[in-house]
């Protein structure tokens, strides 16, 4: 795999993620791509075109407070962000992305009659596994942590009458657009879920790219605030990671939480797009 290989630069984050947490923050970056095997040099140029910043920067948001300081300096309220019309400058993943949800009664079926096509894509956060009908993407998940095979099965497993063909070529345009190859391009999103799990999705979708929220506002912002056990279920079946933004979903504590796909790859998407919201101010 070369160097400009969007999951090549995900193996050296999430390398470099294990490393700080057993080194601690204080790591020197010539020490940090030392241990790595890297020179400076040659991190600094993997870092860069990861996330666009330099790795000195890009430090702040790998250490393991990160989320905490999310928490406290980029909290969203929901109930507001839905006021506020969802702005927001990086326009990543929420005003361009449209969805259509599919009805109680069809999702009961358990996707008979569906054509699903799939594939596996190269993406910033290591090996995507993509699925969509013709109306949009309905499944995305990672297999950097999982592996290839498990993530396909778990995909695949959520809609067990559907009609699977692997067509990646039915899907790239969609894919390119939600990681930021085609940042003008339509990436429409096919929502299979219970009405109650779609509820869920659609408020994660009202949550900022660089911020995050909490499970007890996703559940007040849904009309069920007691329910944080039912909204963390819905949250964790989310079929569409990254795009329906879960991993912006922390414990009111700070803590990370789950994550479906890996603890290491909700840490990179949310350093990703921290670092690309400028998140941290730079002492």
């Amino acid at each position: 795999m070369t160097d400009q290989s969007p999951s090549y630069h995900y193996n050296v984050i999430a390398r470099a993620l294990k490393i700080i947490d057993e080194g601690g923050p204080g790591l020197s970056l010539d020490d940090l791509a030392a241990r790595m095997g890297m020179s400076p040099s040659h991190f600094q140029r993997v870092f860069s075109a990861w996330v666009g910043i330099s790795p000195k920067r890009y430090q702040q948001y790998l250490t393991l407070d990160h989320a905490r300081r999310l928490l406290a300096d980029r909290f969203t309220v929901l109930e507001t962000s839905l006021e506020a019309g969802l702005s927001g400058g990086g326009r990543l993943h929420d005003l361009f992305l449209r969805w259509e949800a599919m009805s109680p009664g069809d999702y009961a079926k358990g996707g008979e009659g569906l054509v699903i096509n799939w594939g596996w894509f190269d993406s910033p956060f290591g090996p995507a596994i993509v699925m969509g009908t013709d109306k949009g993407i309905c499944g995305m998940g990672f297999a950097a942590e999982m592996g290839h095979d498990p993530a396909l099965v778990d995909l695949t497993r959520r809609w067990p009458k559907a009609q699977f063909i692997e067509n990646a070529d039915a899907l790239r345009p969609w894919v390119q657009a939600a990681f930021g190859a085609d940042p003008d391009g339509p990436t429409p999103l096919h929502l299979i879920g219970a009405p109650f799990q779609i509820k869920v999705w659609e408020a994660l979708m009202r949550v900022p790219s660089g911020h995050v929220t909490t499970y007890s506002e996703i559940a007040g912002a849904v009309g069920h605030p007691a329910a944080m056990r039912a909204v963390g279920t819905a949250v964790g079946r989310n079929p569409i990671s990254f795009l329906i933004p879960c991993h912006r979903a922390l414990r009111r504590d700070g803590g990370l939480g789950g994550y479906h796909w890996g603890l290491p790859v909700k840490r990179a998407i949310l350093a990703w797009e921290a670092a690309r919201a400028d998140a941290i101010p730079v002492s």
